[in-house]
């Protein structure tokens, strides 16, 4: 008998992964809402592109849960799932062989229809502001060097340490650092520096979004809410 659904918000990541090796379906619930944005804005961080990542990931949790039972603690759940989504991201890169500059507009563009009712209230000439904000800080972020913006990403826009990142990309701290310092230097030669905060916003990932990729996994595992 599964146990209170609130009560798989306070187990601990080994727990969680142990029931999601168990196919516990309201575990892996609390696995992908938990981590759907992080993992989607890393992914995002390497194509570019909303359709991609959200391949990506949904490619990446189906690995993921797979392995599940190889997952051990020694770093946390959510830095072993980004780990796995940055490599499959890496690899659709470059069996792709994308070229950034090629990228166009309708790449990196992003779709925010979990927000629009709420901004129905602005006026056009607001809207069309915020756009261009958003848009203007996408293609800054996306420009980039690759060895920059997964480390601007994850460290600044998802707020993982130091030592978190590092483990997700497979580098040093001293790298994490050296990115992260030259990263910023090179967005604040192209933008305001409170342009940055509005990143956040500008690829989020939640709500119907996030819903809807935690039903595909649920289903693509063949698992249903009681």
């Amino acid at each position: 008998m599964h146990a209170a659904k609130a009560a798989y918000e306070t187990l601990p990541d080994i727990a969680l992964a142990e029931l999601a090796a168990a196919r516990d379906a309201y575990a892996i619930r609390t696995i992908t809402t938990r981590n759907n944005q992080r993992l989607f804005r890393a992914a995002w961080s390497v194509v570019h592109s909303h359709a991609d990542a959200e391949d990506i990931v949904q490619n990446a949790y189906l690995k993921a849960f797979a392995a599940i039972g190889t997952f051990s603690g020694q770093s946390s759940l959510s830095t072993w799932l980004t780990r796995i989504v940055l490599n499959t991201a890496f690899d659709h890169k470059r069996s792709a062989d994308r070229r950034r500059a090629a990228l166009s507009q309708e790449n990196i563009s992003m779709i925010e229809d979990h927000r629009a009712a709420s901004r129905s209230a602005e006026s056009p000439e607001r809207q069309v502001a915020r756009a261009e904000l958003s848009r203007t800080l996408k293609e800054a972020v996306a420009g980039l060097p690759d060895g920059y913006r997964s480390v601007f990403v994850l460290r600044d826009v998802e707020d993982m340490s130091v030592r978190e990142t590092a483990d997700a990309l497979n580098m040093s701290e001293a790298s994490v650092k050296t990115r992260l310092f030259r990263a910023r230097r090179l967005l604040r030669e192209a933008l305001e520096p409170d342009l940055t905060d509005l990143f956040s916003d500008s690829i989020a990932f939640a709500g119907a979004d996030c819903d809807a990729m935690t039903a595909r996994i649920l289903d693509s595992l063949g698992l249903t809410l009681n």
